[in-house]
């Protein structure tokens, strides 16, 4: 059984008076310890597949199993706890909140449902490992905007998730950073955790067991091969805008 299954997944929206499938009856199967790249150009539905299979995007059609349920037959609280104990999400852009510290930020997912013991020591240890221990009591504000990505990915880690999904999580990381938590996904997919992440570099794709593209809402399972890297630079269609 699949950890993550997405069963024709359609995402129907209307722009006036047309109507149009941001995603058009995706299929994918996400097992534990795998590690799956999605690139595509902006707007080819790429976020719109990663909320619908995180719980926070209601599909028009298809359906979406976690550990063999489907999430969209629980109730609102059920699949909040899902989320939060099961799912680590990395949106796009800052989401940290300005008024807590970062080590106060990384906590908040911990403390959303009763938990016993302190997370505290668990999410300094992952600061550590993304290089931003020394920022712990620091807040958003004092953060340059890689420092932020990192802190979104430790806060996602806090809960010790079955799947991490990411969506453009080094968008604004140095080539440096970049690999670092690449690499730390990579230790997590080795650890069994599922990561799932939408990206449009293509240098880290090498990172992961297996690489789909998106076009106009539809996916495509892309080969494995030692020329991946010079298939995709000659594939325009693959490319962000």
């Amino acid at each position: 059984m699949s950890l993550l299954e997405l069963q024709s997944l359609t995402k129907e929206y209307s722009r006036g008076s047309r109507a149009f499938n941001a995603v058009n009856s995706v299929t994918l199967s996400v097992e534990a310890g795998d590690y799956i790249n999605i690139i595509g150009r902006s707007g080819s539905g790429k976020s719109t597949l990663l909320n619908m299979g995180a719980g926070l995007l209601t599909p028009t059609e298809g359906t979406v199993s976690f550990d063999g349920r489907d999430i969209y037959r629980l109730s609102d609280k059920e699949i909040s706890f899902l989320r939060n104990a099961k799912i680590g999400y990395v949106p796009q852009g800052q989401s940290l909140l300005s008024n807590f510290t970062v080590l106060e930020n990384v906590c908040i997912p911990w403390f959303l449902f009763p938990r016993r013991g302190d997370p505290y020591e668990h999410a300094l240890v992952l600061l550590e490992k993304t290089g931003i221990s020394h920022l712990a009591a620091s807040y958003p504000k004092e953060l340059s905007g890689g420092e932020l990505r990192r802190a979104a990915i430790v806060r996602a880690l806090i809960n010790s998730p079955s799947l991490l999904i990411a969506d453009e999580p080094t968008s604004d990381l140095d080539t440096e950073t970049t690999a670092e938590i690449m690499k730390l996904f990579n230790d997590i997919a080795h650890n069994g955790t599922a990561v799932l992440v939408v990206t449009h570099e293509i240098d880290t794709l090498s990172y992961g067991n297996k690489t789909y593209s998106m076009n106009a809402g539809n996916m495509t399972l892309l080969p494995l091969q030692i020329e991946r890297r010079s298939y995709l630079l000659k594939t325009e269609s693959l490319r962000e805008a």
